[in-house]
């Protein structure tokens, strides 16, 4: 079992990659912010040598936290899940708004680390079911033709409860089985895919939850979850029948069959190590609970959600069902925009939990650009997709992406700073017509459409030269 952790933590929580190697694994969808880029590239790797060195060295090194600050939409939480998504490790994002102190109505932080542990969870479950999927699939297929080729009914005997199955060496009941398919041949049909649209009545588990989720909320939220299992656990698996596909059924089976061979205490305790060890937690909008000044009512709150997130983020043990869960090689990234805060404005304990500070700078003309054409995931790509769909190609002229990117910019100057995502509503807006017109313009017979700066100034120059008019619309 020890090995077989030892394989689950290397290949899902740790990443060799050098840091230049994950920046630019990185830029690959995130356009410019080279500083912070570098800063989680430096702590992903530094977790990397702390796995590598001698066991009574590794506990004593933490990993040192980041603090983000930036406006909203200039990459901070899209650098923290690429991280994630980069090293497979368990990854949650949260919002510090949505917590409040011990004894306050709302969730407590230690929710945070239950939610952590059930993403690992998830994770290593996945991992499993690839390891068992052919085994699973297997035993799917004879679950299968035990339902299309069912064996002879042997014949009753009434004193076989009383003696414990004594019927069991009874001869079969006699039945004419010349017009059923053998075994085999329904076998060889069902390999090569030719029943896949035949009905057929299946008997599953009822997954239907049972209400003890009313508890779960505020502090009894864990005590929920627990009570939950516990009578799921005691209460008799409820079976219902189903009319399905073969192709349905058999996809219900593998996945009832891989559950049989998994281990979820395994899981669970591979998973938990995995959350102590590799798991990351970011925490957005923490500058909404930073208090500037002295003052009263709800603010005493906020300062109280950080003191309750400052044990969590310093080192302590959450008790979760899968176990109890140490954080304190969680690595933290928080992140705000501190407009009206300053990262001084926090308690000072916690301040000195996040060594690493990354400013992030506001996007330009420049940025912009790159934004909607570069990455994997750029923006026009995925609007020449989506019309692409209708049978309609998309062409973005050079001076119309330039024309674009300086709308963004501008906007962003006269109004709210929101980053990337002011090319979002730029470009819904500039593509409306199109969008809806996209089906009667193929059967019409315009396959092709070019956008230019022209039409970028048709659609879009009026509102953003209008600031009262381009707040409420971009």
């Amino acid at each position: 079992m020890a090995t077989t952790k030892k394989k689950v933590s290397q290949e899902l929580g740790l990443n060799n990659q050098t840091p230049r190697e994950i920046v630019a694994e990185l830029d690959k969808f995130i356009v410019g912010q080279d500083e912070a880029k570098k800063s989680v590239a430096i702590a992903l790797r530094n977790r990397w040598r702390s796995h590598k060195l001698p066991d009574d060295m590794r506990d004593d090194v933490i990993p040192k936290n980041i603090l983000m600050i930036g406006s909203t939409g200039v990459g901070k939480t899209e650098i923290a899940r690429r991280l994630a998504k980069l090293v497979k490790a368990p990854f949650i994002k949260v919002e510090a708004t949505k917590f409040t102190e011990v004894g306050y109505v709302g969730r407590d932080v230690e929710s945070i680390i239950r939610d952590l542990a059930q993403t690992a969870v998830r994770m290593v479950r996945k991992q499993r079911t690839e390891e068992v999927k052919e085994k699973a699939a297997a035993n799917a297929i004879e679950r299968l033709l035990d339902v299309l080729v069912p064996e002879p009914k042997r014949s009753q005997n009434p004193l076989g409860k009383l003696f414990g199955n004594a019927d069991t060496d009874a001869p079969p009941v006699e039945e004419d089985t010349t017009k059923k398919p053998g075994r085999e041949f329904v076998r060889k049909r069902l390999k090569a895919g030719k029943m896949e649209d035949q009905i057929i009545e299946l008997e599953v588990a009822d997954h239907a939850k049972p209400m003890v989720g009313m508890f779960s909320g505020s502090s009894l939220e864990g005590m929920g979850d627990n009570l939950q299992d516990m009578v799921s656990s005691l209460m008799p698996k409820r079976m219902r029948k189903r009319k399905v596909t073969v192709a349905v059924a058999r996809k219900i089976l593998e996945q009832e069959e891989a559950e049989k061979l998994i281990d979820m205490e395994e899981v669970s305790e591979t998973a938990v190590e995995l959350a102590e060890r590799s798991g990351i937690v970011f925490l957005d909008e923490i500058d909404k609970v930073a208090v500037k000044g002295s003052s009263s009512g709800p603010d005493v709150s906020r300062e109280g959600v950080q003191r309750d997130i400052l044990p969590i983020v310093e080192g302590s043990t959450v008790m979760t069902k899968y176990g109890p869960v140490k954080t304190d090689y969680i690595l933290f990234i928080a992140a705000g925009a501190f407009h009206t805060a300053k990262p001084s404005d926090l308690i000072p304990e916690l301040q000195g939990r996040f060594p690493i500070r990354v400013e992030l700078k506001s996007l330009l003309k420049a940025d912009f650009e790159k934004i909607l054409t570069e990455p994997q995931n750029a923006l026009l790509k995925q609007y020449k997709a989506l019309l692409q769909t209708e049978g309609l190609t998309l062409e973005f002229q050079a001076d119309a992406i330039e024309h674009i990117a300086e709308l963004a910019e501008h906007v962003n100057e006269q109004s709210e700073d929101i980053g990337a995502r002011r090319l979002h509503t730029l470009l819904e807006k500039l593509l409306e017509q199109i969008s809806f017109e996209a089906p009667d313009m193929v059967a019409d017979g315009k396959t092709e459409l070019i956008i230019d700066a022209a039409y970028v100034d048709e659609r879009l120059k009026e509102i953003a030269k209008n600031k009262d008019l381009s707040q409420f619309i971009l």
